[in-house]
Parts: structure tokens; sequence; C-alpha cells
């Protein structure tokens, strides 16, 4: 929104822009998780990511022509490989294994609940004051960023098990990548499920924002608003569900469960256009999400332990992810010009710039 109405660039400016750096980005998850994996000193690293993402943002709001603002895009898209992987690895390194999946609900909760303050804190900021001032937000939370992970002792890390080493293999050789890419079978499987979960989910929400629109027109943000907040309360409380019972119920009906959850919500989408009915569909977003939050990090535990590789798997994954987001705004966008009446108001140049803004793989869904 800076961009277009206070630097004055046009749609496709920004489309091309978050297009380059969205790509570059997923390129380098894999090689950034095997770097945190690598590395005894993640608390530096995430430090470290934090105040190059504040500096993007202080560049882009001091300079936003073309070259400064594609440069600081890539730095924060590569970025966006850093965060997960590596707090998941630092949980892993903290937590006794029988406490993993609670603190990872816990950890999501806190995502989630963050989330929400800062898009609040945001919205405000830039009302009362303006669009440029929220960039200095970032430089604030980053710092409180770096003294929260600075405030972990680093005695208490057990950097052997954070990369995926079980309690009796100590400074062992990490398997290799490729390797690890194909003799883990369980790993591939995980890796092809969360490619087509985002081919199938990650342009949902925009085409049902569009049918929104048509249907209720003057009352689209709000709908579309009201269909994010519903699916980000539901996620916190299934999180902590699925924390405390993933090793009662097992990791595969969850996984199963998720799936099915997506499924009925694109038929709830594709058959309804009542408002209400859209918006209470965003409940099957949260059970989705709020079991993916705990069970991926949590299944890349079980599957890859032992071999020294956990940040670097779960680097693949958002490659991967990143990789089906963007396949699917491509298809959803060619189907729905095709196919449906809501080619009548989307433009058909740009289907992705709306849609990634919530499944890009440079930002949190966090």
């Amino acid at each position: 929104m800076f961009l277009l109405t206070e630097a004055h660039w046009t749609p496709a400016q920004i489309g091309a822009v978050l297009t380059v750096s969205g790509l570059i980005g997923i390129m380098f998850h894999t090689p950034v998780g095997a770097l945190s994996d690598a590395t005894r000193a993640k608390r530096a690293l995430l430090v470290v990511s934090v105040a190059l993402l504040a500096m993007c943002a202080i560049a882009i709001e001091r300079a936003p022509t073309g070259p400064v603002v594609l440069f600081a895009d890539i730095i924060m898209a590569v970025l966006g490989g850093v965060f997960a992987p590596t707090v998941a690895a630092l949980t892993l390194g903290l937590m006794a294994e029988r406490d993993f999946a609670a603190r990872l609900a816990r950890n999501a909760v806190f995502d989630r609940v963050g989330n929400a303050f800062i898009a609040a804190l945001v919205g405000f900021i830039g009302w009362w004051s303006s669009q440029r001032t929220t960039f200095y937000l970032i430089p604030m939370f980053a710092f409180l960023s770096a003294w929260a992970v600075l405030s972990i002792p680093a005695s208490a890390i057990d950097h052997d098990r954070a990369r995926g080493f079980t309690r009796h293999q100590h400074a062992e050789p990490p398997e290799s990548w490729w390797r690890l890419l194909f003799h883990h079978r369980s790993l591939l499987i995980l890796a092809a499920t969360v490619a087509i979960f985002h081919f199938a989910n990650a342009s949902m929400l925009p085409l049902a924002g569009q049918k929104l629109a048509l249907a209720h027109p003057g009352f689209e943000t709000a709908l579309v608003s009201a269909c994010i907040l519903v699916a980000q309360l539901v996620t916190m409380p299934v999180a902590i569900l699925v924390g405390v019972k993933a090793d009662v119920w097992g990791r595969k009906p969850l996984l199963v469960a998720a799936c099915l959850a997506l499924v009925l919500r694109g038929i709830v989408f594709a058959s309804f256009d009542n408002a209400p009915i859209l918006v209470a569909a965003q409940i099957l977003d949260g059970i989705s999400g709020g079991i993916l939050d705990i069970l991926i990090p949590l299944m890349l535990a079980d599957i890859v332990g032992g071999t020294g590789r956990y940040s670097m798997s779960r680097g693949l994954l958002g490659t991967v992810q990143g990789v089906g987001g963007s396949i699917s705004n491509v298809a959803a966008g060619t189907i729905s010009r095709r196919l449906s009446p809501l080619n009548a108001s989307a433009d058909p140049q740009f289907p992705a710039v709306a849609a990634g803004s919530r499944h890009s793989p440079s930002m949190p869904t966090h």
C-alpha cells in the first residue's frame, strides 16, 4: 500500500518485485536451514536476522526506489527462511522430547497473538499518524525480539539435539542432503503432502474474497477481515489441543484431519454465496492451520531424528510450500478466468499480488 499510494509505484512494478523476491526467497529456504543446522550460534543468527529486517524496512521507507526496494525485499524473503526453522530448532534444543509438542503449541499461540497485536497496532498507527511511521515500529520490535532471544541462557541449549541428533549421538557428521532427500521416504511423502496442501489452500481465501465482494459490495474489506480473524481465533485453541494430544492421537490421523478440513472448506466455498456461511467456513481453515502449526515440526523431529538435518528439512518443506502456493495462485487465476463468473471483477494480470499477502513464503502467517 505504501509503494502504491505514497511512492507512486504501479501494480505491475509491485507485482514484479514481489514475484522476483519471493522466488529467490523460496530457493534459499533449504540452504538457510542447513546454515541453522551447522551453526551453534543460533541465538546470534536470529539477532542478526531481526537487525537486517529492521534495516531493510527503514531502507524501503527512506528510499522507495526500484533497486533499493528489490534488494531489501530479496533480503527479507531470504530471512523468511530463518525464523521458523531456527526457533523450532532452539525449542528442540531446549526441551525434553516429552515436552516438545506442548512447547510447540505454546510457541504457536504466542505467534498468532503477536500477529494479531502487531496488525492492530500497525493499523492504528497508520491511521493516527502515517504509513511511513509504521516502518519505524520494526526496529523497536526487532530490539525486543533480540532481547528475548538473548535472554535464553546459551548453556541451556543442547545444540546436538537442536540439529536433530538423538541423546545417544554427539558431534557426529550430519547426513548429506542427498542421502536425506532420497533415503527418507517419509520426508518425501510429507514434503509432497505439504506442497499439495498449499497448492489447494493458497488461492482459496483470495477467491472467496472476490466472491464476497461480488455478492456484498461495500462490505468486502470487513468480510475478508472477518474471515482472517475467525481462522486466527480458531487456530490457537486447536494448536493447544494438538500439542496436548498429538502423542495420544497419533500424527497420521491429525494430518488426515487437516487435509479433510481443507477439502470440506473448499466444498463450502464453492457451494455457497451467503456471507455468514463463508465466514464460518474459516473455522475449518483455523483447524487446518492449528494442526499443521504443531504437526509439521513435530513430524520432522520424528522423521529426521538422528540425521543432524532438522532445520534443513524444515527449510525444504518451506521451499515446497512456497512452490505449491505460487502454482496455486497461477492455476486458480487461470481457472477462474476461463470457467468462473469471477473473471468479470478480477484482474487477470496480477492474480498473485492479492493472494501473496497471506501465503507468501517470505513472510510469517505467521
